[in-house]
């Protein structure tokens, strides 16, 4: 069984690698996620051996708050409400921290003080004005030294013990500056006086806490995509109940119900239009622009808007099963899982805090053993603690997940998992399914050959008019389009695998393959010819006579999708080596190969064959991307490593998927790629960033540059710059935000 499940509190990678760890432990479980950014678990367990409030309870004893996830909640109220909490904790220390800074630093910068403030006095205020900068930040204390004597220190644990050591100083120093003024000793009082580090805990806590302030800000932007996908769909919706309109809950709507939508108003949940027409803008879903017309018959998806009309549609997918829903998990499904350059960050991440503390310990031992003040050892070793934060670390992969996958969301494509999209980055092959992927999926006129076309499909029209088969219906859109004029049939027959038989104005009109008109009359070279050089491009044939003559050829074709070439060249300039996958004769195949300027065709497919000539692609070229819309796609997408659907394909080939275009179009996968590449690109410098922080921040704040240049980090400097760090990293995901998927 698979649970989730929203976890409170994890502040580094440290806090998600610790509850992932707890979790993991227990029995019956199989696999854990731990998603920091979105403070989504997810688990899969065996239900015989352990229960959701099991897991609850580990977590809950590890140090963190869960609770069970809800389909669809909107948690962006408590993002804000941690936003609020910290901005009114940074203002709070703020407020106390900046006279206590004049106060401590006044002497140095020769700044007037009020005769109270001066000897033991200035001494007694400070630590007046610091308590309550430590009260209100008490829960970096609570947390990491509840942490750290669990044999699981985090970034809290740093905070704390830093800040501690500078407060214990301090109060050291308050002591013997106390004995001083006793004994006369004014001299101790002097030297101590002005080395209390009572505005450097104030001053790490308060910059902390703005790092942590601006860094929430920053992430809870990263999510705005999910946000606003939850705010699609309204509240309340009108209902025809008994032939009269009555607004309800949503949440009351159920499946076969009548929902009214008027101009301006957004769907609440899917259905099938019943009564009426109107112009749907699908932005919101798709991120296509143009309103799409929809009439009687056609489907209407949650959360797309009626620009114009009014219609009435018959629901039939209601809660978690609208698109809108499926959208919502499958974004939150993908931000919960760990892309596999992840791995790298969360396995440092384990280590990093343990070894950060043993390496304070050892600057304090030796700058001692070198024979340098304790003042000066203590400085080092709480510079060390300070700006060694995983935090950064911890943030490179997850923002940049999130920000990438709501974007690719805000303009239909749909990824469901991290590990997809960095494969789709360093992808070599593409495997396209043909019909409904590079073609439309549906029957066109492509070809006439006649001697007067407007006659034929006049005639052939007409007398197609009450055919429902496919080929049929493409020849009376061909003829609408043109503007013909048809008549009503008579006498309509429909000869099953042959043909059609209808009488207009008198006279007996026969449509179909070649054998079955050559029963009705001789058929002309010229036709013959024709029909063969459309057969040969891949078009099925249809001949039609008239009155016992023979009047012409009507080759009818899955047309390619207007952008399917421009596809497949930007694809290849990519660097991707694009093959089509159909089941097409081999002229026909090669017809559709040069139309689209493919590198390769294979012919001959069978539906069971896919599978294998994807596993050979992975062989020959390396990652294989697969793309497809039908059932017979299923087992290919699943076999490539990275499987994409198109969106008007089936939910068999969506379920098996690991990307889906909501568009049906081709280019979608190019900006995928795109996208990919764009997050991957961003992971690694946020990747770079983070370790060459530490790898400098580190030796920098142990002293290495005292010795030959005299320089050595302040607290309160390494305080500042850890806290950048993590909100560096946050900022360079949000660049995401701006990426141009077009």
């Amino acid at each position: 069984m698979r649970g989730r499940f929203v976890v409170s509190g994890m502040e580094c990678a440290a806090c998600s690698a610790h509850v992932d760890k707890c979790v993991r432990r227990l029995d019956g479980v199989y696999e854990v996620n731990v998603n920091l950014i979105s403070g989504i678990m997810t688990v899969d367990y065996d239900e015989r051996q352990l229960k959701p409030e099991g897991i609850i309870q580990t977590v809950t004893n590890a140090g963190f708050g869960a609770q069970p996830y809800v389909e669809g909640e909107k948690r962006e109220s408590e993002a804000d409400k941690h936003v609020r909490a910290l901005k009114r904790q940074f203002f709070t220390s703020l407020l106390f921290m900046l006279p206590l800074m004049y106060i401590a630093m006044a002497h140095m910068m020769h700044l007037p003080l009020p005769p109270f403030l001066h000897g033991i006095g200035n001494v007694t205020f400070q630590l007046v004005l610091l308590i309550p900068v430590l009260v209100v930040n008490w829960h970096y204390f609570s947390s990491g030294y509840t942490k750290l004597f669990n044999r699981t220190p985090d970034m809290n644990s740093l905070i704390a013990i830093g800040a501690t050591a500078s407060v214990v100083y301090g109060l050291v120093a308050l002591y013997f500056i106390y004995i001083g003024y006793k004994a006369g000793d004014m001299q101790t009082v002097e030297s101590y006086l002005h080395n209390l580090y009572f505005e450097s805990a104030a001053m790490i806590l308060t910059l902390i806490t703005l790092g942590k302030f601006l860094e929430s800000m920053s992430k809870r932007k990263t999510g705005e995509a999910v946000v606003k996908l939850m705010d699609l769909t309204p509240d309340v919706a009108t209902v025809l109940v008994d032939g009269k309109e009555k607004e309800v809950d949503v949440c009351d709507i159920q499946a076969g119900d009548i929902v009214v939508l008027k101009a301006g108003q957004t769907a609440p949940v899917d259905g099938m239009i019943v009564h009426g027409n109107g112009a749907f803008d699908e932005s919101s879903v798709t991120g296509e622009s143009m309103p799409v017309e929809k009439t009687e018959g056609d489907t209407v998806v949650s959360a797309t808007t009626l620009a114009g009309g009014y219609v009435q549609f018959r629901v039939t997918k209601v809660g978690a099963e609208t698109t809108v829903a499926k959208i919502i998990e499958l974004v939150e499904q993908a931000v919960s899982t760990k892309a596999p350059v992840a791995r790298l960050a969360d396995k440092v991440s384990g280590i990093f805090v343990p070894v950060v503390i043993s390496i304070a310990a050892v600057t304090c031992l030796v700058w001692l053993a070198l024979g340098y003040p304790l003042q000066h050892a203590f400085n080092c070793a709480v510079s060390v603690l300070v700006i060694s934060c995983p935090c950064a670390l911890g943030l490179a992969t997850p923002v940049a997940i999130m920000a990438g996958v709501g974007k690719g969301a805000q303009n239909g494509v749909l990824v469901k998992s991290a590990q997809a999209l960095e494969l789709m980055s360093s992808v070599k092959a593409v495997a396209l399914d043909k019909t409904g992927t590079i073609t439309k999926g549906r029957p066109e006129v492509m070809h006439i050959a006649a001697r007067d076309e407007k006659m034929l499909l006049a005639i052939a029209a007409s007398a197609e008019k009450l055919s429902s088969h496919p080929l049929a219906q493409a020849i009376v859109n061909r003829a609408v389009l043109e503007d013909i004029e048809l008549c009503d049939p008579e006498n309509f027959e429909n000869i099953n695998g042959k043909g059609i038989r209808a009488t207009i104005d008198g006279k007996t009109v026969v449509g179909g393959n070649r054998k079955f008109i050559e029963s009705y009359c001789q058929i002309d070279e010229e036709y013959i010819q024709s029909a063969k050089q459309f057969e040969a491009e891949g078009n099925t044939c249809l001949y039609f006579a008239y009155d016992d003559k023979m009047i012409g050829v009507i080759g009818v074709s899955d047309a390619v999708k207007s952008d399917s070439a421009r596809a497949i060249a930007e694809l290849e300039k990519l660097g991707c080596h694009v093959v089509m996958l159909t089941g097409d004769s081999k002229a026909a195949g090669e017809s559709m190969r040069k139309k689209v300027q493919l590198s390769e065709a294979i012919c001959e497919v069978l539906p069971e064959d896919k599978e294998r000539h994807v596993q050979n692609l992975k062989q020959k070229y390396g990652t294989t991307i697969m793309v497809g819309d039908g059932i017979n796609d299923a087992p290919a997408l699943a076999a490539a490593d990275v499987g994409v659907a198109i969106g008007a394909g089936t939910d068999i080939a969506i379920a098996s998927a690991d990307i889906v275009l909501m568009k049906n179009s081709l280019m979608e996968l190019v900006y995928a790629i795109r996208l990919s590449k764009a997050v991957m690109n961003n992971i690694r410098l946020n990747l770079f960033w983070a370790f060459f922080y530490n790898s400098i921040g580190i030796p920098l704040a142990a002293g290495a540059l005292f010795v030959p240049f005299g320089i050595l980090l302040n607290p309160m400097i390494a305080s500042a710059a850890m806290s950048m760090s993590s909100v560096s990293v946050v900022l360079n995901a949000l660049r995401l935000r701006f990426f141009k998927i077009k």
